[in-house]
């Protein structure tokens, strides 16, 4: 008699599993992202100790450019995550439908998600780079008049980035929304965060040429080691942020009038 409740038990277990499974296998970003973290990871520390092993002499002496590193690539993770999560709130509440019953348009959204996302990451920023004065004797903001413009072009990377998610999102449903943390971090082996674009291999060096952050990147190590601002750095970020916020815009613009023709606004977050 014992056994009968273990064995209903157990059957009940089974079938939550095979509900959980069937889920992960009608999303392939759940399936991807399995193996995408372990993988991303690797890559990136294993350029860093390769660089580390024989270039340990450059951080000791350039006070400040790891944290500068961590400072500045937040702001593109928040940027990014600042219009993407932004955007999967009014899904998750299945408000999409209510909101453009009203007259705004989807270009006006995009311009709130931005606002909301600038607003976010200034908050973000500012708290941990004033935290990194007292812990470790270290200013962002001795870099002057260059961080604004790091900051800006990192930030509409993000942007870029953040749209065309929330417009994949759209596309195809929250099943997808892993995507927001998904697409940044690939971004982040080849974006040279925390050592030169050098380091990487030859093809992967063509891959960061069109990144937009890897030239931010470069350019803050150029100020920081060389005391000199890069200005062709600064306009190689400058034209390619300008192309991605485009394409991001055409896809989320895309994504909103396929969504209204197929009825989708009303029932997207279901």
């Amino acid at each position: 008699m014992t056994d009968r409740p273990l064995a209903l038990s157990a059957r009940r277990v089974g079938g939550m599993v095979l509900r959980y499974l069937y889920l992960m296998r009608s999303s392939w970003p759940r399936v991807v992202e399995l193996v995408y973290w372990p993988t991303v990871q690797m890559i990136l520390w294993g350029f860093i100790s390769k660089f580390l092993a024989t270039n340990s002499w450059w951080v000791a002496q350039t006070a400040g450019v790891l944290i500068s590193g961590v400072l500045l690539w937040d702001i593109l993770n928040r940027g990014q995550l600042g219009v993407s999560l932004m955007f999967f709130e009014e899904m998750y509440a299945r408000n999409l439908g209510h909101l453009f019953v009203s007259p705004l348009r989807a270009l006006e959204l995009a311009a709130a998600l931005l606002t909301m996302s600038l607003l976010r990451t200034l908050i973000s920023f500012t708290g941990a780079a004033l935290l990194a004065i007292p812990l470790y004797h270290f200013s962002i903001y001795t870099l002057g008049l260059p961080l604004v413009v790091f900051f800006f072009n990192l930030i509409v990377t993000g942007w870029a980035v953040g749209l065309m998610v929330a417009g994949l999102v759209l596309r195809f449903g929250l099943g997808a929304e892993s995507l927001a943390w998904v697409a940044i971090f690939a971004l982040s082996p080849i974006s040279g965060i925390y050592y030169p674009i050098e380091v990487l291999p030859g093809w992967l060096q063509t891959v960061a040429f069109f990144i937009p952050a890897s030239h931010v990147f470069e350019g803050m190590r150029a100020l920081m080691i060389e005391g000199v601002f890069r200005s062709d750095l600064f306009v190689n970020a400058v034209v390619l942020n300008l192309a991605y916020l485009g394409l991001g815009l055409l896809v989320f613009l895309g994504a909103f009038r396929a969504a209204r023709k197929h009825g989708l606004l009303i029932n997207i977050g279901e």
